[in-house]
């Protein structure tokens, strides 16, 4: 596996611990404020944390050439994204999380990476190995037994089956995102957190929502700066490198954190269904990070614009002869054709047969 692919794992996996704690964060906070006020600060907090770190470049007089800058060619797929994973899913989820424990619901999350792979695989053709798939197989399941509630008359929780459907807005998200991953991450996350957080918010004061303590408010925000902003900033970073589907697999393990936070703030204490579905949840994403993915493919022409180092094995052109770091700019590939292990990248999003997989 190369020193990118590691590195974007980590990404993956800092992103997961963030966003892993907010569930149980955000269920304490639902006690001072409604669901809809909440899904609003949260996302504002995001946005309002991101614009501050992109004045801080600026004042600081930092690079501001080495991302790619968002194009009227990406509004459509970020207004998606925006709908889909800022507005519907954290209402829907912040909704279920009543009814729902926190450690439960933290666990349940995991669906998102699986909704994610799904949608990646069927909608947007990204390549999907066998040991992928069992892996998706793997969490899935735990996420039914999750689901289960034998006292209820259909045997589901509604709550838990609330949280599954924002994890398939989230997905839809994901997905959108995938499609302008190149661009700038922290600009990105930024119109995502301010736009859905301002449109919740309008919808709150629509209801007559009660707006809550400064104090509750500040907490909010500054949840939303780290678990909704630098995550997905980080998620965002990590999907170049690994594509949409493993890097919504390996943010499966956000409940680790959500789990043991949850055991501290509300003492709830593990049923037979969760001991059963965790080790299942963890095999699962364990399968992901030990894939290796390796076949002779052919990159045609392309032309394009992202940011990039030229310590790689797709970005050789020269710049007279200077010696630059991470950088963007429009570029293009000539066709190539070679083998090395690789994984659905912004240059490697190929079509595979079944005998490569």
């Amino acid at each position: 596996m190369s020193r990118n692919h590691v590195y974007s794992i980590i990404q993956a996996l800092i992103a997961a611990l963030l966003f892993g704690a907010s569930a149980p964060l955000a269920k304490l906070l639902l006690g001072e404020v409604e669901p809809i006020p909440l899904a609003s600060f949260l996302y504002l907090g995001s946005g309002i944390g991101l614009l501050g770190i992109k004045a801080y470049q600026r004042t600081t007089r930092q690079p501001s050439d080495n991302e790619a800058q968002i194009k009227k060619s990406d509004y459509s797929w970020l207004a998606g994204a925006v709908l889909a994973g800022g507005v519907a899913a954290p209402i829907t989820l912040l909704f279920s999380l009543q009814n729902t424990p926190a450690a439960t619901a933290s666990l349940l999350l995991n669906f998102e990476g699986v909704a994610t792979t799904l949608i990646a695989s069927f909608a947007f053709k990204e390549s999907i190995s066998r040991r992928a798939w069992w892996a998706i197989a793997l969490i899935t399941l735990s996420t039914i037994f999750l689901s289960i509630n034998i006292n209820a008359s259909w045997g589901f929780s509604v709550g838990a089956l609330g949280i599954i459907a924002a994890c398939v807005l989230w997905g839809i998200d994901n997905n959108f995102t995938q499609k302008i991953s190149s661009k700038d991450p922290l600009m990105i996350v930024t119109i995502k957190g301010l736009v859905a957080g301002s449109f919740s918010l309008g919808i709150a004061i629509f209801l007559d929502n009660k707006i809550p303590a400064p104090d509750v408010i500040l907490g909010a925000l500054v949840l939303g700066s780290l678990s909704y902003g630098v995550s997905i900033v980080l998620f965002i970073h990590a999907m170049r490198g690994l594509g949409a589907a493993r890097t919504s697999a390996l943010f499966s393990t956000a409940p680790l954190s959500g789990m043991i936070l949850s055991f501290f703030l509300f003492c709830e204490f593990p049923d037979w269904m969760f001991i059963v579905a965790l080790p299942t949840m963890f095999i699962g994403t364990l399968f992901l990070v030990r894939e290796e993915h390796e076949h002779h493919h052919i990159h045609g022409m392309t032309f394009h614009e992202h940011s990039h180092v030229h310590d790689d094995k797709h970005h050789e052109h020269d710049h007279e002869g200077e010696y630059v770091k991470k950088h963007s700019h429009t570029h293009s590939h000539n066709k190539i054709a070679h083998s090395h292990h690789h994984m659905p990248d912004l240059h490697h999003r190929h079509i595979h047969s079944s005998e490569e997989l």
